[in-house]
């Protein structure tokens, strides 16, 4: 009997390795796929059957592609955002043309924004927001937590509900695991339409997909304003937690046609989550000057969309890349684009905080920083505190603030947004606010990282290998 179980579970083994090598997304995670189901098999087996989907199977059909229910109510309101198209922009060349391919949606004009740094001013930028809310609000988050914050938040949300506004909520059903039932409970009775996001739909057979999430942060108040960045709902977030400490972390406030966009990717989310289209406000309002580019990215996408909008920025930089990011454990692509620019003679700087919340992913990131380093990219250790902030400035042309990190699971295994900026003062103030934490932190020396003790190299290496599962 032990025996046909042994021999059961390597025959299983052999065959999630052929199908790891068919459907992996990268050779990398084929790979790293191939050797665990043939060498360990016993754990390998379910964790693959498990984590190792490459693509959201399901979510692809209600898509703005084919037909849905969504699609049929969101086709004239597509028409409405594309309506808002800034012009000029096109004659930067084709990097412009490439993410609004990505994006599916062109850069959209007359556009208000705003950056915030760290929580204080984010959340009260945010709550102000919500209590100017007239029709309706929209909230998404990967973490809400049951503490100050989020009671905060919840009040809020109660508040507006009881007065007649329409209130939908959002949460990823991982990403918020600890989230109490009385909480959920608490919003429903007061009419607030809450759901969670998860990697299936209840009552439909789907392969587990657990591995998974949706990492967007997004609200957004009556179709006119919305808020995207780097923040979860929790009180570590505003830096009140003493286990994490000073908490580093961007947001961006955007008004004008631009909040429909982020509205839309909520109700994609939304319909995944409920089979149901909310009544919302459409009506594109300008509230300035500025053209932003809202991109959403995820595993239903037919390819690896956040992924192909680093390496289309990095490819198109002629002066400065300047990143930050909590994980610096991108794929090859990435990584190569990176070393290409500062071939080029363009200032590569990263980001990242001296320690993550991931021990495991901290030792992942050195063989990258050794590629990185030794071909004249500058790697910076934030030493303020837990930088969170994901964040892309190139050239003084273009500037990113959003959700992803720089690491495979970002690129390819969560959905997530990024918002565009054009207008050079929104792009000062993102260069501006690089400096700042520049200031805060501490360039890793070529020396540094060659002086690691070879047990501590060996293991970097054998964490790396596992990346692409990371």
């Amino acid at each position: 009997m032990l025996l046909a179980i042994v021999i059961l579970t390597h025959l299983l083994g052999a065959g999630s390795a052929l199908s790891a090598i068919f459907t992996a997304r990268t050779p990398q995670g084929a790979v790293a796929w191939s050797l665990a189901l043939l060498f360990i098999p016993y754990l390998a087996v379910p964790a693959y059957w498990l984590l190792g989907a490459s693509r959201f199977e399901g979510y692809v059909k209600a898509r703005r592609h084919g037909t849905s229910a969504l699609n049929n109510r969101m086709a004239p309101i597509l028409g409405k955002i594309r309506a808002c198209r800034a012009g000029g922009y096109l004659e930067d060349g084709d990097a412009i043309l490439a993410a609004e391919r990505l994006a599916r949606l062109p850069i959209l004009g007359g556009n208000a924004t705003q950056l915030l740094v760290d929580g204080e001013a984010t959340f009260e930028s945010l709550f102000t927001g919500i209590e100017e809310a007239k029709r309706s609000v929209v909230v998404q988050f990967y973490i809400i937590r049951d503490d100050n914050l989020g009671r905060e938040l919840q009040r809020r949300l109660i508040e507006k509900a009881r007065a007649g506004i329409a209130v939908h909520v959002l949460f990823d059903k991982i990403g918020s695991h600890g989230l109490p039932r009385r909480y959920l409970r608490e919003l429903e009775s007061a009419g607030v339409d809450v759901h969670p996001f998860r990697s299936t739909r209840v009552g439909r057979p789907t392969r587990f997909q657990i591995n998974f999430r949706n990492h967007r942060k997004v609200v957004v108040v009556d179709g006119r304003v919305g808020w995207v960045g780097g923040l979860n709902v929790g009180d570590e977030y505003l830096g009140r937690d003493p286990d994490v400490g000073a908490w580093r972390d961007t947001h961006l406030r955007v008004e004008g046609p631009a909040a429909l966009a982020l509205q839309l990717a909520f109700v994609e989310d939304w319909y995944w989550a409920t089979e149901t289209v909310p009544e919302l406000s459409w009506e594109p309002r300008k509230a300035g000057g500025e053209g932003v580019l809202i991109l959403p990215s995820g595993p239903a996408d037919e390819v690896a969309t956040a992924g192909l909008l680093m390496q289309v920025a990095f490819h198109s930089a002629t002066r400065r890349i300047w990143l930050a990011s909590p994980y610096l454990v991108p794929d090859d692509a990435v990584v190569e684009a990176l070393k290409l620019a500062a071939f080029r003679g363009v200032e590569v700087r990263i980001l990242t905080p001296h320690h993550s919340d991931s021990r495991l992913v901290d030792l992942a990131r050195y063989p990258v920083m050794e590629r990185l380093v030794s071909h004249g990219v500058r790697v910076h250790f934030y030493t303020e505190g837990f930088l969170h902030a994901k964040v892309v400035l190139v050239d003084d042309r273009v500037a990113g603030v959003g959700t992803v990190n720089l690491d495979h699971r970002s690129f390819r295994l969560n959905f997530e947004i990024t918002a565009l900026l054009f207008d050079p003062g929104a792009v000062g103030s993102v260069a501006s606010s690089f400096e700042r934490d520049f200031l805060r932190s501490r360039e890793v020396s070529r020396e540094e990282l060659e002086a690691r003790s070879f047990p501590l190299r060996a293991v970097s290496r054998a964490a790396h290998l596992f990346a692409p599962m990371l």
